[in-house]
């Protein structure tokens, strides 16, 4: 028998994968088609108009400016005036405080047996007293009888004596007792003075500024343990160089500056002090320049702030502060053009309060600049006309 030999299939080869390029090309095909019909909001946007303001010429305060410290007017250190371990801290930096409360109290086990004490000896002191005057009574009222006996020659001139003696003697002993009830309440004050020695109270109202020591720290007279002070009022202290003080005190006025939420300002002391001597190391002079509580109010002490000693007015090229732009250490001005904004680097000087900062250089009269140099950044954005 002849075998039959099944033939072989043929293999389907399989379909070639699409290229990778040939991939991207489809479906950027289709993303491009889906968004045909979408229009970007960016490109249909209406470019931003900026007001400008024109750089001229203004009179500004001229004179001396110095950099200052606001300080509180009242502001203690609390020191202990005995020795011994803290054993209470009631307070710590930031806390609101009322005139008398304890902040911190010293170990006063030593001090408040010698109040108890004291108090004993009051009472004690009461006691002979109430004792003295009923010996009183009783030495007077027979002092009495015996004078009426006496006038009546019942009794001798002898009991008469001895009776007016008692009688001396019993007044002796209450005014005796008397003073012994005014040195025992003088002891009672002073064993309460002593013990209140080991408490610190705040001296008014205000906030804690710091705190030097904590619970179980010991404590010895004069040793720092907190710092208080009252918001109101605040001062600025400035010291001026001796050599400048004669263009300090020929100043018309003075000004302190201020940062508000609306902006830097620049604002009169209600009140200024010049101590009457330069100090021996620094050679300065220092004011104390008050603030109006509606003032003191905008600021905290430790703040720094700049005082200005203006002696007159001076033409200075000057933009209002927002106008300015800032990036790091780039001071810059959007300046108009026909063809939008330039952005031009600035030099600046003092800042002048509500007459703008002064340009030293980057700008020239007559240049108009955007007054929000953030929308002037945009693309596409114009001056307003």
């Amino acid at each position: 028998m002849t075998a039959h030999r099944m033939p072989l299939s043929t293999p389907v080869a399989p379909a070639p994968l699409p290229s990778r390029r040939r991939a991207g090309g489809w479906f950027l095909a289709v993303l491009f088609a889906g968004l045909s019909g979408l229009t970007l909001p960016i490109a249909s946007a209406k470019a931003p108009v900026v007001p400008v303001v024109e750089v001229s010429l203004r009179p500004v305060g001229a004179g001396l400016t110095l950099d200052g410290t606001l300080e509180a007017v009242q502001q203690s250190t609390l020191s202990a005036q005995a020795s011994g371990r803290i054993v209470q801290m009631n307070a710590k930096a930031g806390d609101r405080v009322r005139a008398g409360q304890v902040l911190a109290v010293i170990d006063d086990r030593l001090t408040q047996a010698g109040v108890v004490q004291a108090r004993a000896g009051v009472a004690q002191a009461q006691a002979v007293i109430a004792q003295a005057e009923v010996e009183l009574r009783d030495a007077q009222a027979h002092l009495q009888r015996t004078r009426d006996l006496r006038a009546q020659n019942f009794v001798a001139q002898a009991a008469l004596d001895m009776a007016e003696a008692r009688f001396r003697a019993a007044e002796a002993g209450l005014a005796q007792a008397r003073a012994g009830a005014t040195q025992a309440r003088a002891g009672e004050a002073q064993s309460a003075l002593a013990q209140g020695f080991t408490r610190l109270t705040a001296p008014y109202d205000g906030f804690v500024l710091a705190t030097h020591a904590e619970r179980g720290d010991l404590a010895a007279p004069g040793v720092p343990v907190l710092t208080v002070y009252a918001p109101q009022p605040l001062r600025a202290v400035v010291h001026v160089p001796a050599s400048q003080t004669a263009i300090a005190q020929g100043a018309r006025r003075v000004e302190i500056e201020l940062h508000a939420p609306q902006g830097t300002q620049w604002v009169a002391p209600v009140r200024q002090t010049r101590l009457p001597a330069a100090d021996p190391v620094s050679q300065t002079v220092e004011w104390r320049l008050d603030l109006a509580p509606e003032h003191a109010a905008l600021a905290v002490p430790g703040q720094q702030t700049r005082v200005r000693f203006v002696a007159g007015d001076a033409m200075r090229l000057v933009v209002p502060s927002g106008a300015v732009l800032r990036r790091g250490e780039l001071t810059a001005l959007y300046v108009a053009s026909p063809t939008g904004f330039v952005l031009r680097a600035v030099r600046l000087g003092p800042d002048h309060g509500a007459a703008g900062v002064e340009v030293l250089a980057g700008v020239k009269a007559g240049d108009r600049v955007a007054l929000d140099p953030v929308r002037a950044g945009l693309a596409g954005a114009r001056a307003a006309q």
